[in-house]
C-alpha cells in the first residue's frame, strides 16, 4: 500500500467537508501523515463601482479573511484536538486552481474533498470543484460524497 507522508484536506467549512475530514484525518494517523488543511475565499466579484456607503471592498475582502479565520481556528479546535501534525491554509483565489496548485506546492501524496452530490441543473449551474480537481489535478484524489 502506498505510504501517504502529506495529505491536503480542502473544506468549505460544510457538513460535507466535515465528512471528508474524517476520511482525511483517519488516513493522517495511520500513516502518521502530515494533514494540510485548506480553504479557498473565492474570488469576490469586484463591486468597486457599485454603491455600498458602509464598507469598503478591502474591508470587505479583511472581513471575509477574518471570517474564515475564525471558522478554521473553531474546525481545527473541535477536530484535531488529539493532533498536532498539520498546517492550516487560507487563501483567495479559484478553488480547484488553489487547491491543486497548493498540493503540488507542498508535494502532497493525496488530496481529499468532499462532494455535494448534485446533479442535473443544479450541478450544470454551479460546477463542481471536486470535479475539476479530480480532472485536472496530477495528485490521486480522493473524493467522499456525503450520503443524506
Amino acid at each position: 500500500m502506498k505510504e501517504f507522508k502529506t495529505i491536503l484536506m480542502a473544506t468549505d467549512f460544510s457538513e460535507s467537508s466535515d465528512h471528508a475530514f474524517s476520511y482525511a484525518a483517519s488516513l493522517a494517523r495511520k500513516f502518521n501523515a502530515r494533514l494540510l488543511l485548506l480553504h479557498v475565499i473565492n474570488e469576490p466579484v469586484d463591486l468597486r463601482g457599485f454603491y455600498a456607503p458602509h464598507i469598503s471592498f478591502e474591508k470587505l475582502e479583511e472581513e471575509i479573511e477574518e471570517g474564515a479565520q475564525k471558522m478554521m481556528e473553531k474546525f481545527c479546535q473541535n477536530h484535531l484536538r488529539d493532533y498536532d501534525n498539520y498546517e492550516t491554509f487560507i487563501v483567495p483565489g479559484i478553488p480547484y486552481d488553489e487547491v491543486i496548485k497548493k498540493a503540488i506546492s507542498a508535494n502532497a501524496d493525496l488530496i481529499v474533498v468532499g462532494t455535494h452530490g448534485r446533479t442535473g441543473l443544479d450541478h450544470m449551474l454551479f460546477g463542481s470543484t471536486a470535479e475539476k480537481i479530480v480532472r485536472k489535478s496530477p495528485i490521486p484524489v480522493m473524493t467522499v460524497r456525503l450520503e443524506h
